[in-house]
């Protein structure tokens, strides 16, 4: 079974992060990982990070988390964008 890759928008609550939503980016590899590259955010961990992005790969149904960002509401927005665009270029422009 091919593993499937997601991106997790996760907010920060008074009982922890807890999930937004999420984006599914396909079983690409290459391109998961070129997406995620993309985004607008801080590697660096922020104690105080209100919004992350969660890399996650799921493998046989379960998640495995493989890298995390953090990044503002204005930093959302834009990744957000970058998001759709790219998997409608995936999903539609790689057909032919």
């Amino acid at each position: 079974m091919a593993s499937k890759f997601n991106i997790r928008v996760t907010m920060r609550t008074v009982q922890g992060f807890e999930p937004l939503c999420d984006f599914y980016i396909g079983t690409d590899r290459e391109a998961a990982i070129g997406l995620f590259q993309q985004l607008e955010a801080d590697d660096e961990v922020n104690e105080g990070a209100i919004l992350q992005l969660d890399f996650i790969e799921l493998m046989n149904g379960l998640p495995v988390y493989l890298n995390i960002k953090h990044c503002s509401l204005q930093q959302l927005a834009c990744n957000c964008k970058t998001i759709t665009k790219e998997v409608f270029k995936q999903r539609n422009l790689a057909l032919g």
